[in-house]
Order: C-alpha cells, then sequence, then structure tokens
C-alpha cells in the first residue's frame, strides 16, 4: 500500500471543499472495497477523506411520500428497517443477497453504489485493462469471460457492476443526491448514475471530481410483489451470475432489472413493458443489443429462466 494522507471531516462541506481541493483524493466510510484496491495498488489515493463522522446515517420519510436513505446508512441497518422491508422489500432482499452479516455491517449505501467491478482482469495488475489503466487494452475480450456482460458492454470493456443493491434501486427509480466542491446539490436518476464503457470504462459514474454522494432517495411505494433472485455459484455470496429485480403488480404487469450482465443495473422500457407476455418476451427486450462472447453466451438464456422463476413466485 502507497503511503497516503488521513483527515476526517465533520460536515458534508468540509468534506466536499477537501476534495475539491486535492484531485487524488478519496472519501472513505465502510472502506469494504477501496482498501482492498489500495492494497493491491490500483486505487492510489493520496489522501483520504474519512466521512463517517458527518451525520448522513439516517433514513426519513420524504414529502412526497417517499424514502430519504442517507449515504453512510449501514446496509445492515438499511436491509432490516420496518419501512424498507415493509413497502422496499427488494431493496431487503437484494441487501441480505449481497454480502455477510459482516460486511453488511460496514458497507455504505453510497459505497455500495460505488463498488468497482469484481473482473479478474481488473485485480491483477500484470494484465492489460482499460479500467484500471486507460488505453491498455480489455484481457477479457481474448481470456476467461464466464462471468462478464453480455449486454451494453464495448470493444474497451466487458466488465459487469457488482452491487446487488444498486439493481433493486434501479427498479425502484430510486434518485441519487449529490453535492459539489462549490456547494451546488444536483439529483441524479440511478437509470443515468452509472455510465457505460464506452471508450472510457475507467469513467464508471456521472460524478465530477469531488462530488459527494449524499443522500439516496425513493419514491413513494409502488406495491404489488418485490422479488430478488440471484443466481451464482456458490450460495456463499458470491457475485451474481444473473440476479433480477422485480416489483410485479396483480395484473402481471411490473418492473424487472438485471445485474451481473452488464457495466450497470440491466432495466429498459420495453422489458418492462413485455414482462405481463412472459419471461421469453421480456428476456428478448431486455437482451435485444447482446453481445454474447462464447464463454458467456449461457447468461441470455439464463436471464429467461431467471425471470420466468420471479414470474411464477410472483403468481404463487
Amino acid at each position: 500500500m502507497r503511503p497516503f494522507t488521513y483527515e476526517r471531516a465533520t460536515t458534508v462541506e468540509a468534506a466536499a471543499t477537501a476534495a475539491a481541493a486535492n484531485p487524488e483524493a478519496k472519501f472513505i466510510a465502510g472502506g469494504t472495497n477501496l482498501l482492498d484496491l489500495m492494497k493491491l495498488e490500483i486505487e492510489q489515493p493520496t489522501h483520504l477523506i474519512d466521512v463517517n463522522g458527518i451525520g448522513l446515517d439516517k433514513i426519513e420519510p420524504t414529502s412526497e411520500g417517499g424514502l430519504r436513505i442517507g449515504a453512510l446508512v449501514r446496509n445492515t441497518d438499511l436491509a432490516s428497517d420496518p419501512t424498507v422491508r415493509r413497502d422496499y422489500g427488494l431493496v431487503t432482499r437484494a441487501l441480505v443477497a449481497g454480502a455477510s452479516g459482516q460486511l453488511r455491517n460496514k458497507a455504505t449505501t453510497a459505497g455500495n453504489l460505488l463498488q468497482r467491478t469484481r473482473c479478474p482482469y481488473f485485480y491483477d495488475t500484470n494484465q492489460p485493462c482499460n479500467k484500471r489503466q486507460p488505453g491498455s487494452g480489455c484481457s477479457a475480450l481474448g481470456g476467461f469471460s464466464r462471468q462478464h456482460a453480455v449486454v451494453g458492454s464495448s470493444d474497451s470493456c466487458i466488465a459487469t457492476h457488482p452491487s446487488d443493491m444498486a439493481v433493486a434501486m434501479r427498479a425502484l427509480d430510486a434518485t441519487v443526491e449529490t453535492v459539489k466542491g462549490d456547494g451546488s446539490t444536483r439529483a441524479v436518476p440511478i437509470a443515468d448514475f452509472h455510465r457505460l464503457p464506452g471508450d472510457t470504462p475507467h469513467v464508471e459514474t456521472v460524478l465530477e471530481p469531488g462530488e459527494f454522494i449524499t443522500a439516496v432517495t425513493l419514491p413513494k411505494p409502488i406495491g404489488g410483489k418485490h422479488i430478488y433472485r440471484k443466481v451464482r455459484d456458490r450460495a456463499s455470496y458470491a457475485f451474481a451470475l444473473v440476479s433480477v429485480a422485480a416489483v410485479i403488480q396483480p395484473d402481471g404487469t411490473g418492473r424487472v432489472a438485471v445485474g451481473g450482465i452488464a457495466h450497470k443495473p440491466w432495466r429498459t422500457a420495453s422489458g418492462d413493458q413485455q414482462l405481463k407476455s412472459g419471461a421469453k418476451a421480456a428476456s428478448a427486450a431486455l437482451l435485444a443489443d447482446a453481445r454474447p462472447t462464447e464463454q458467456n453466451r449461457f447468461k441470455v438464456t439464463l436471464v429467461e429462466r431467471t425471470i420466468g422463476a420471479v414470474i411464477a413466485e410472483a403468481r404463487g
């Protein structure tokens, strides 16, 4: 691990100002992903800004009837919150499927959204990786690609986003609230928050340098059955081959977002529209532009079958 300096911010404004003053600074809260990447010298911040003391750890109702989740709410507290369990069960199910209790006790809402890919070539600093070192190439394209993206990828990167919670948030139309170094704020729909790789896979979100997530808001509850189904190589907290987050209404209509198949949680308007017509129609709409490799072509079928299992569960 390379040397770095450290400070504790006590307010949102102080954290944002400190980050704006140092382009090589990183925010740290739970550190469940960042510290691992620092030890491997994939992340090399010269300065860490500890934001645990700035108080963004509340879950509160909004005036619109929704829920505002502070950026520093721990995954354990979010998953067990009575209102979340009752009205946004999809979030609870995704978080519980995502990691062990020890990790959930440390991991935060904002950090969960900002997880970096678990592509093995990204973690192997001896291999070319455009996400780690822009312009060096993508080892996964000619290598072992079973875990990788089948849709939304590019010739520069076929990595997937690892978060379970983000897939649930995408199905629920969450909004990410932020503050910039100059004190200005904005609200970004989660559909626009994560970027597709294109020619710049190292730029993973729309956050500007020094911009800080303060909260994630959920709109008022939409009812229906909330189902999160995760298919993985082992039952003990592996990352998803395919995950499906769905909210299905009594008439069969609903929303469906898929994880494990793209650089961001994957949801399309046509996929939602076709959900009532069945798994085959919904998956065909979701994966209309799929570009699988020979090794991960099975994911196309797996998406259809997982959506089918979700529909069957919703029907009882």
